[in-house]
């Protein structure tokens, strides 16, 4: 658990094996949101699909080690039209978390929904309505790309304006 006089530093993820987006932002005791990092892990699709999850694994377990954050947001899936995809994405978000939880970070899952509704205040928000508030929440001079880093970045924000707080031990 945090304590109150420690800023928050949330690692924010948009899961996926060809592309894995992060966001990792500050929140101070008074609430105020700071970016301190964001980017993409991508993988190439020549690679044997165990070989993507391996690379998703040691780069994010080198984020995590890098930056320090005290908490991990997921964004939950949200597919069904193409099964396979639905499946690999399943898998490396299954590693994405296993991640997590070996560097002994809290985490927390968020649906679209939930990420629209706490970062644009409407939970039917396009894609660009929630980049242009990431830029102006975090206030950013430009929109985060690739677009998995911007959601990357509002699965942080939305985690650092709730609270589904659970512990793995």
């Amino acid at each position: 658990m945090i304590s109150k006089n420690e800023k928050e530093i949330i690692l924010g993820i948009d899961p996926g094996f060809a592309i894995v987006g992060y966001g990792i932002v500050e929140k101070s005791k008074n609430g105020d949101l700071k970016m301190i990092e964001y980017g993409a892990i991508t993988t190439m699709a020549k690679l044997p699909f165990p070989a993507r999850l391996a690379q998703v694994h040691r780069e994010l377990k080198e984020v995590i080690k890098e930056y320090k954050p005290n908490k991990m947001a997921v964004e939950e899936l949200f597919f069904s039209k193409n099964v396979k995809t639905a499946i690999e994405v399943g898998q490396a978000r299954g590693v994405i978390m296993l991640t997590g939880i070996q560097a002994g970070l809290p985490i927390e899952e968020y649906t679209p929904l939930q990420i629209k509704q706490a970062v644009a205040s409407y939970g039917r928000a396009e894609k660009k309505q929630v980049q242009e508030m990431v830029k102006m929440l975090l206030k950013l001079k430009e929109i985060p790309r690739p677009d998995d880093a911007a959601d990357a970045l509002a699965v942080a924000i939305c985690c650092a304006n709730s609270s589904n707080h659970y512990e793995i031990n």
